[in-house]
């Protein structure tokens, strides 16, 4: 097989796992033709670690026993202890190789995997958010509110697609309509500042919320994400319903400038969870009158297409994708590939 590794090969069978703030999801690939052996979500929170996860979780549920690892997690990485963003979990790779039998440990980021799923991903697949276009072969950005806001990009060079993972969600977020100033004051701050993560994501939908309620002078009915969906979505409250129209409209503007930041014409994809819930009030005309409107570029904007990723396990795919054909992209494993 191809290696993206130098000469060396990643053997199979390999295990593949997105590891987020809340949910972790596994599959082991037999070999580069075979489908997947899928395993069932496991709750982060139910684990003292991904140690744990993977031996009770995986491995005691199977006889496949991986060779390799590729695991896409939420945060930077850095280092041989690699700690997740949104949960008290810490990857140590080297651990994982001495403990579970892994001859190769990759680690990426979680929108990195993103970044590969939407290079290839299909139609039907693809929830068209305003006009209906094929995305060109070109740059394409993929933004995912969940337990953070995770945001990628993915450049098309020499026929190779390039992930560019950052930590664009902790982008600063402002306010500009008369109501924005109303509710701003009231978000709940980070060190002193609003970025894009303390709006758009789950725990972000509540704080919004709140600040709504805030400045009407009203107390919040609401503590979950999911109860303010579900009644901002049938309209039967109007706070509730405020929260998911000015959510869209902030998903909007901060995908609007990730299109302008990595100039994607080759789409913006809309992945996770949330977005999916939500695709009825994200096609109202809100979130594209965000994304759209920034002058003076919005011709160009109009010809961005944008989408929601539908697919349930649209990072798994990805790294099922790479794992199998790694020409394929320019991933660059420096400091991320422990071997025993």
């Amino acid at each position: 097989m191809a290696s993206a590794f130098g000469t060396e090969t990643l053997a199979f069978p390999i295990l593949i796992g997105d590891i987020g703030g809340t949910n972790a999801r596994f599959w082991i690939l037999p070999d580069a033709v075979a489908e997947p052996q899928q395993f069932p979500n496991v709750q982060t929170a139910d684990f003292s670690s991904i140690d744990a996860a993977i031996q009770t979780d995986v491995l005691a549920k199977t006889d496949l026993r991986p060779r390799s690892a590729i695991l896409a997690i939420a945060g930077p990485i850095e280092g041989d202890e690699i700690p997740l963003t949104n949960c008290d979990w810490v990857v140590r790779p080297k651990q994982l190789i001495a403990e579970s039998g892994f001859e190769h440990v990759i680690v990426i980021n979680d929108f990195e995997a993103q970044a590969l799923a939407v290079a290839s991903m299909p139609e039907q697949f693809r929830e068209p958010l305003g006009p209906s276009t094929e995305p060109l072969i070109a740059s394409r950005v993929v933004l995912g509110p969940g337990t953070g806001l995770g945001v990628a990009g993915l450049i098309h060079a020499r026929d190779t697609w390039f992930p560019v993972p950052g930590e664009g969600g902790h982008v600063d977020l402002g306010p500009r309509t008369e109501r924005d100033y109303q509710i701003f004051p009231h978000v709940e701050k980070l060190d002193g500042r609003i970025s894009g993560e303390q709006i758009l994501c789950g725990r972000g939908l509540v704080n919004l919320y709140r600040a709504i309620c805030a400045a009407d002078g009203v107390e919040p009915l609401y503590a979950q994400p999911a109860d303010i969906t579900a009644h901002g979505l049938t309209g039967e409250d109007a706070r509730a319903a405020e929260t998911i129209s000015l959510f869209v409209t902030y998903l909007g503007r901060v995908a609007g400038d990730m299109a302008l930041t990595f100039m994607s014409k080759g789409g913006v994809f809309l992945a996770g969870g949330i977005s999916q819930r939500i695709i009825a009030a994200l096609k109202k005309p809100e979130f594209r009158a965000a994304f759209e409107d920034k002058a003076p570029h919005q011709a160009l904007m109009r010809h961005i297409p944008t989408f929601v990723v539908t697919h349930p396990q649209a990072a798994l795919a990805g790294l099922a994708d790479f794992a199998r054909k790694p020409s394929h992209y320019g991933i660059a494993t420096e400091g991320r590939h422990w071997k025993r």
